[in-house]
């Protein structure tokens, strides 16, 4: 009887200890966490960050990213947009491509095969993304295809999204199976309300939104970008942590693109603290045009150039400092990425945005872009610049030179 007790004793010791040393080791991964998290900003963004294993010196070095984002629906895609998030001053920007967009090269010859949303026919992306490049002047590398069923599922699993729907919508085309039918005004849209408001042109009488607000597909286009605004706000919340594990599932079913899984995760952190009041959303410049029968939307390649150029800046946020301030400062491009091109862009993208390129030269090749400070420039200009070419080091140099800012050109830049 003593035997047994002694063992009970034993076993009850072991248990207790067993116990203690959990608690102990929950405590220490609890301490890790909150020590990384404060260590890394603290918030949202020092929490993932810490999950994640990355540092916060590591976030600052980021660089904008950018994407062809496409909404793809039996193989076909009327959805198509340019993303561009730059997660040191977060702000991002979506566009809009008019489905319409043509892509030919010479309009008296015109056919509708040459618009653009025929070019990707569910299997060929990248001739999209090759043309999406040709008409905006940009240099996606990466592209998002997204199922319509995507925004469905995304929409129910986080209970409905909020909106103000713009007009009466209703609609019906059984071949596509169609069926729309949607009332005015601020709402709980469910996945099915959400698919019929980002597919809805016009109704079956024939009217649209108002000529202010953009009819047909203008109107469309216009309706999608606010409405993923508004998914966007509503999903990024503390209250959908628990429904990551959902959210993991919607992109392995519902979303095929080419970037690699370690960049995506390099974004999650800043990306949970991005507020939408810093998403700006347009559509490519342009007008709708009837060329050799078919009507078309024609990009006017002057205000395209420009606005890519403006909205690049706002991004950097090249726009808050002043055009005199800019245009004092001199700046010597040195190429040595090996290519004549790169110089050419690095000169042009320099020169929209003000600054004052002076000398520009070659030098031997190197891998990796510098931004060297020459003189007292203040670290927002070399940040801006840094964001502008979304490459670079930056460093400073005490030796006395006749420019404030050497930009080494590498490899990396093109």
């Amino acid at each position: 009887m003593e035997k047994k007790n002694n063992q009970k004793i034993k076993k009850h010791k072991w248990l207790k200890r067993f116990i203690l040393i959990i608690l102990l080791i929950i405590l220490v991964i609890i301490g890790y966490f909150v020590f990384g998290t404060i260590k890394n900003g603290g918030g949202k963004s020092g929490f993932v960050m810490t999950a994640l294993g990355q540092t916060q010196e590591e976030v600052q070095k980021l660089e904008p990213f950018s994407a062809l984002l496409l909404g793809s629906s039996q193989n076909l895609t009327d959805t198509i947009m340019v993303f561009k998030y730059n997660p040191q001053t977060q702000k991002a920007y979506l566009i809009s491509i008019p489905r319409d967009t043509y892509v030919g090269n010479n309009k008296n010859k015109a056919t509708a095969s040459e618009k653009i949303n025929s070019l990707y026919q569910g299997q060929y992306p990248e001739k999209t993304l090759k043309a999406v490049n040709k008409v905006t002047g940009l240099n996606l590398e990466y592209y998002i295809i997204v199922d319509t069923d995507a925004l469905k599922v995304l929409v129910d699993t986080i209970g409905g999204v909020y909106f103000d729907v713009p007009i009466d919508m209703k609609y019906t085309d059984k071949k596509q199976d169609l069926h729309i039918n949607l009332k005015k005004g601020y709402q709980l849209l469910d996945g099915d309300k959400a698919e019929q408001l980002v597919r809805f042109r016009h109704n079956q009488n024939g009217t649209s939104y108002s000529f202010e607000y953009g009819d047909n597909d203008i109107g469309r286009m216009k309706t999608q970008r606010n409405f993923l605004k508004a998914v966007i706000e509503q999903t990024v919340t503390l209250g959908n942590i628990t429904n990551i594990g959902k959210f993991i599932d919607i992109a392995q079913t519902y979303i095929k693109t080419n970037i690699p899984i370690n960049l995506i995760k390099q974004y999650i952190a800043p990306a949970v603290s991005f507020s939408t009041d810093n998403l700006e959303t347009g559509s490519l410049p342009g007008a709708s045009e009837k060329c050799n029968g078919v009507w078309l939307y024609i990009a006017n390649t002057t205000k395209t150039k420009k606005y890519f150029t403006e909205m690049n800046n706002r991004l950097a946020n090249i726009d808050e400092i002043s055009e005199e301030e800019l245009s004092n400062i001199k700046i010597e491009i040195l190429n040595g990425s090996g290519k004549t091109a790169s110089l050419t862009k690095a000169k042009e993208l320099l020169k929209n945005a003000g600054f004052n390129v002076s000398k520009v030269g070659n030098t031997n090749t190197t891998q990796k872009t510098s931004i060297i400070n020459k003189s007292n420039t203040q670290e927002d200009i070399l940040s801006s610049i840094q964001n502008l070419l979304e490459v670079g080091t930056v460093s400073s140099s005490s030796a006395t030179s006749t420019v404030d800012i050497t930009i080494i050109l590498g490899k990396d830049f093109n």
